[in-house]
Parts: C-alpha cells; sequence; structure tokens
C-alpha cells in the first residue's frame, strides 16, 4: 500500500541539535515532493512547525489536530490546508492515527513518546498495523532502540521490534510504497 498520508510526531520545540530541523525542514520537503498529506498536532512552533512549514512552502497539504486547551493564537498554526480542533489529547490521537497511513517519529519530548508508544502498542495489539518509522537523528534515540530490544529480549513483546519499526537516520530513508 503505498503512504499517503503520515503522521509525523515531533518537538514543539526545536532541540539542541541544529540538524533536528534540519531533518524537520526536510521530511517536510519531501512529503510535498511525493504528494504525502503531513498529519500532525498543528503547532507552529519548533519541529512542528518546521515541518508544516516545508510543507506548505513547497505546496503540499498539512492537517493539523489539536485540542481545544492547546489552540491559542500562539500555538496553532494558522496556515494549514485544515485545522481539526478537538476536545482532548485522546481524540487528537485516534484522529492522527485514523487519518494516516504510517507514521514518522522525530526527536521530541513527553508527548512524542506518549504518541510513539501508544501506536506502537495499537500496531502489538493488531488495532492497526500502520509502518512506523523513527528518524534517529544524530543517534537521539539509541538508548530508546536499545531499551526496545531489551523488551524483545526479555520476553515481553509480542513481535519482533524489526517487524514494528524502521529505523532510518536520514529523512531520505523514507519509504513510500
Amino acid at each position: 500500500m503505498s503512504i499517503q498520508s503520515l503522521a509525523v510526531f515531533c518537538g514543539s520545540k526545536n532541540g539542541n541539535d541544529p540538524l533536528f530541523c534540519t531533518h524537520a525542514k526536510q521530511v517536510g520537503n519531501l512529503l510535498a515532493e511525493k504528494n504525502v498529506t503531513l498529519i500532525y498536532g498543528g503547532g507552529n512552533k519548533g519541529m512542528m512547525g518546521t515541518v508544516a512549514n516545508a510543507v506548505l512552502e513547497k505546496g503540499g497539504k498539512a492537517i493539523g489536530i489539536m485540542p481545544r486547551f492547546l489552540a491559542i493564537p500562539e500555538h496553532q498554526h494558522h496556515g494549514l490546508t485544515e485545522m481539526l480542533e478537538v476536545e482532548d489529547m485522546h481524540i487528537r490521537k485516534r484522529m492522527m492515527y485514523e487519518k494516516c497511513d504510517a507514521a514518522l517519529v522525530l526527536p521530541g519530548g513527553f508527548g512524542t513518546m506518549d504518541e510513539f508508544f501508544e501506536m506502537l502498542t495499537w500496531n502489538q495489539l493488531n488495532i492497526h498495523n500502520k509502518k512506523i518509522f523513527v528518524l534517529n537523528t544524530s543517534g537521539f534515540y539509541d538508548h530508546l532502540i536499545s531499551f526496545l530490544y531489551k523488551t524483545e529480549k526479555e520476553g515481553f513483546l509480542y513481535s519482533n521490534i524489526v517487524d514494528c519499526l524502521k529505523i532510518i537516520s536520514s529523512p531520505g530513508e523514507l519509504i513510500f510504497e
């Protein structure tokens, strides 16, 4: 199945490594070039804003999904193709999963981890079977990846990590087929 829409989970801050935002911009450019719709949290700051702006600058489509309590002018992106305001974070995540064909995890904080682990768990429980890519920019996720392999080795997973995730180190490694 070809990927027509990609959920991108990432930080609402830029992080300390300039490559984080460089990769976020490259992801946005790539989505627009491949005519893949961005599905994301709807923010205009940090890496979230960088991905969305790159998509829009290249004429692509960007759909934001934001809970009402975050939808204040300083945080909400006002130039998106579509902005959906929802009641809470749970509805936001569910809508993002429903609207995407696959997901990409860029560097980020607790919110990014929450979204990543929920999607990963839903894959394991067969709620969906969408591809999940992890962009391991500058080794950002090295420790997490080690932990995931440890959970597999210790017998806590129902499937192999390599069957659940595709770890990549640059945006050009994304597979849209």
